[in-house]
């Protein structure tokens, strides 16, 4: 059975932009998985190409102690 994780990355809206179809990224959820487990989040992402920006705070943060919990069961 999965892990349920939940999170949300807040950013202003209109402020990232997709650099392949160039239009304004919006609220989407986005599911992260890692060892067997699922982890849904709300994330910018592109409306149109579904390009997903991962800030590098939360890929070595919260991610990163998200993956350290999970090796150390």
């Amino acid at each position: 059975m999965s892990q349920k994780y939940h999170e949300s990355y807040e950013f202003e809206p209109g402020s990232l932009v997709c650099d392949k179809c160039q239009v304004a990224m919006e609220p989407g959820e986005v599911m992260l998985q890692y060892m067997g487990n699922d982890f849904p989040i709300q994330m910018p992402k592109c409306p149109l190409c579904g390009q997903v920006f991962i800030p590098e705070e939360l890929a070595s943060g919260k991610i990163l102690q998200v993956e350290r919990a999970l090796e150390d069961k």
